[in-house]
């Protein structure tokens, strides 16, 4: 049987390159190499290129989506995408890709940069009944008058980049004199600001996969930081959070979030594999975000589900593959 040349995409251009690269390696490495051959490309700016044992950097053909190395060249069957971020999570690879006639592992360039975008991803699930945080849309040159600000939304809240991921560029504002330089430090990040009502309550995490053949929602996994909030040292440094997998929780909620997570991922348009996170308030479920290429490092929640559940991610990745070739 020949085996699928598949070309691993990775790294990107944003704060999220470093996390993205610890993905990609574990997702190299669970690739069944008697089905696949698999190239990871690192991708950063205009340089996408393979580096090979001793460091050698051979750039790929972005003309016809081939390499060549030592002479010898290599023509691909395959995207695997894991770039967080910029340009892999927000649309932009995927319409490259399409213009290839090279098929991927997510969603295409509509769904991707509908679930990027934070305000929009909200609107979009909002209309078929998902509760979220009420919310202030700010975009470059708007005025921040952060007293109508913390009025309509109370305090704490959090001001956030509108399209960025790993809680870069977060800050949970405590008092209204925070919310000018937090608002800047999310500038730092992206176009447009999102600044949301703090919710109490547990904050909880489901992984998704449907394909034509199957349909997995994974057990779901509560998040416990240890940090004021689930913040970039929080989700990536090894004890600063608990994550409990599956949740102790009882059967009749994990049934509503993993219907949930479904409902969003269906309704974004959502392919390959997807991360829903939830803040379950006394109030019911909120919606956090849509995590459409979420992180799959040694740690990371996905991961810790596809264990729990008694798959191994080679099996999740073949059911990716075989759905999206």
């Amino acid at each position: 049987m020949n085996k699928i040349r598949v070309a691993l995409l990775a790294g990107g251009d944003s704060s999220e390159r470093e996390v993205a690269l610890r993905s990609a390696k574990a997702v190299k490495e669970a690739f069944d190499r008697d089905k696949y051959d698999v190239t990871l490309i690192d991708v950063h700016g205009k340089q996408w290129c393979y580096v090979d044992s001793n460091g050698g950097r051979w750039p790929l053909n972005k003309d016809d989506f081939s390499l060549t190395v030592s002479g010898v060249r290599y023509e691909f069957d395959y995207a695997f995408i894991i770039i967080h971020g910029t340009p892999g999570e927000n649309g932009m690879l995927q319409g490259y890709l399409d213009i290839m006639h090279v098929p991927y592992s997510t969603g295409g360039v509509v769904p991707m940069a509908v679930t990027f975008d934070k305000v929009t991803c909200k609107r979009v699930v909002a209309s078929v009944g998902i509760l979220q945080a009420k919310d202030v849309l700010l975009r470059r040159g708007d005025e921040v008058n952060a007293d109508k600000i913390v009025e309509k939304l109370g305090l704490p809240l959090f001001v956030k980049p509108n399209a960025s991921g790993s809680s870069c560029g977060v800050t949970k504002v405590k008092c209204v004199e925070e919310l000018a330089k937090a608002v800047e430090v999310a500038f730092g990040e992206s176009d447009a600001v999102l600044i949301e009502e703090f919710l109490a309550g547990r904050e909880m995490a489901c992984g998704v996969l449907i394909t034509d053949k199957k349909r997995v929602l994974m057990p779901v996994t509560e998040i416990v930081p240890k940090n004021d909030f689930f913040d970039y040292e929080a989700k990536y440094t090894a004890g600063m959070s608990s994550e409990i997998t599956p949740a102790q929780i009882p059967d009749e909620l994990r049934d509503e979030l993993q219907g949930l997570a479904e409902k969003a991922y269906r309704i974004c348009g959502c392919k390959g594999l997807a991360r829903v996170d939830f803040m379950v308030t006394d109030n019911g479920p909120y919606m956090i975000e849509i995590n459409a290429i979420p992180g799959m490092g040694v740690g990371s929640i996905v991961p810790q589900q596809i264990e729990a559940m008694g798959m191994n991610m080679g099996e999740v990745l073949d059911l990716i593959v075989e759905d999206t070739i």
